[in-house]
C-alpha cells in the first residue's frame, strides 16, 4: 500500500536550475527507502518538495492518496506527518532550549500543555537526551543536535520520517545510536526514507534503493539487485559497497558458491566464506 507519491514533478529554482525532472516515484508504507546520487543530482530538493517546503511547478504529490494541500493549515497537518531531519541540524533548530525546541511543533499545533509535556518527555527519554533538557540548543554537540533534531520530528508522531544524510559527521558512538534508532522505526509503523554517501549502510539497511541523476529517477529497486549491477552505479558517479566487491571476488574465484543470496553485511558474507571452508575440510 503506497503511503507516498509523486507523480511527474518538477522543480526549477529561481536562478533556471531545474532540480527535479519530471520525477514519478512510490513509497510504500513502512518500506525502508535510500535516495542515492551524486551532489546536485536532486535528492535534497525531491524531500523539500515531499515536506512541502518546496513546491512543484509541475506535477504533484500524494499523501496517502491525497494531493498536498498548500495552504496553510494542510502544510501543518503534512509537516506533523512527514518529518524531515536535515543534513545540518543547525538548519532546523532555533529555539532557546532543548525543551522548547522539542515542544514547539506540538504547541503550534495545539496541543494541550499536558499532552506536550507527557510527548516531550517520553521522546527524550527514548533517545537519551534527558539530561540535557534545559541546556541551550548552540551549546550542544553535533550528536547531540541530531539527536534532538530526530526528537523534534518523533514527537510529532509522523508516518513518515526522511532523513538527508543522517550519520554524516557523527562520531561512532552517536552513529550506532543513531542507527540503532533507525531501525527500529519502521517497527513503530514509520515509513522512513534516506539519503546517503554510505553505499555499504544502504545496502545493509533499505529494502528499496532509488538512483538519482540529473534530477531524474535514473533506477530504482531492490538494494541487493541495485547493487550487484556496477555499471549502473558507475553511471551514477557511485561505486559498489566494498562487501558486494568481495563477494563477487570470491563468487568468480570459487571460493563460494555464486548462488548464494546476496550477502548484504559482511557478517553474512563471513559465514558464507566459513561454511565454504568448513565444507571442503569435511569433504
Amino acid at each position: 500500500m503506497s503511503i507516498l507519491k509523486t507523480e511527474n514533478i518538477t522543480y526549477v529554482y529561481e536562478d533556471g536550475t531545474k532540480a527535479l525532472n519530471n520525477v514519478s516515484l512510490t513509497i510504500e508504507k513502512g518500506e525502508k527507502t535510500a535516495l542515492l546520487g551524486a551532489n546536485g543530482s536532486g535528492k535534497s530538493t525531491f524531500f523539500l518538495c515531499l515536506n512541502g517546503i518546496l513546491k512543484p511547478q509541475r506535477g504533484r504529490i500524494l499523501f496517502k492518496d491525497q494531493p498536498v494541500d498548500y495552504s496553510r493549515k494542510g502544510l501543518l497537518e503534512l509537516r506533523s506527518k512527514v518529518g524531515i531531519v536535515f543534513q545540518d541540524p543547525d538548519n532546523q533548530l532555533f529555539s532557546a532550549s532543548v525543551y522548547q525546541e522539542i515542544s514547539f511543533g506540538l504547541m503550534n499545533l495545539g496541543a494541550s500543555e499536558q499532552e506536550a509535556v507527557k510527548r516531550v518527555e517520553a521522546v527524550m527519554e527514548e533517545l537519551e537526551i534527558l539530561p540535557f533538557r534545559h541546556k541551550p540548543t548552540h551549546l550542544l554537540s553535533g550528536g547531540q543536535k541530531k539527536q534532538v533534531a530526530l526528537a523534534d520530528i518523533l514527537v510529532m508522531e509522523p508516518e513518515i520520517v526522511i532523513l538527508d544524510e543522517p550519520v554524516s559527521a557523527l562520531d561512532p558512538k552517536h552513529t550506532e545510536m543513531l542507527n540503532d534508532k533507525l531501525i527500529r522505526l519502521p517497527d513503530k509503523g514509520i515509513t522512513v526514507i534516506i539519503a546517503t554517501h554510505d553505499m555499504d549502510y544502504a545496502l545493509e539497511w533499505a529494502d528499496k534503493v532509488v538512483l538519482f541523476r540529473n534530477g531524474e529517477v535514473f533506477a530504482e529497486g531492490r538494494a541487493e539487485d541495485i547493487f550487484m549491477n556496477g555499471e549502473l552505479l558507475k553511471r551514477t558517479n557511485l561505486i559498489q559497497p566494498d562487501v558486494i566487491k568481495l563477494f563477487s571476488d570470491l563468487c568468480a574465484q570459487g571460493i563460494i558458491d555464486g548462488n548464494l543470496p546476496v550477502p548484504r553485511n559482511f557478517k553474512t558474507l563471513e559465514k558464507y566464506i566459513t561454511d565454504s571452508v568448513r565444507s571442503r575440510s569435511n569433504g
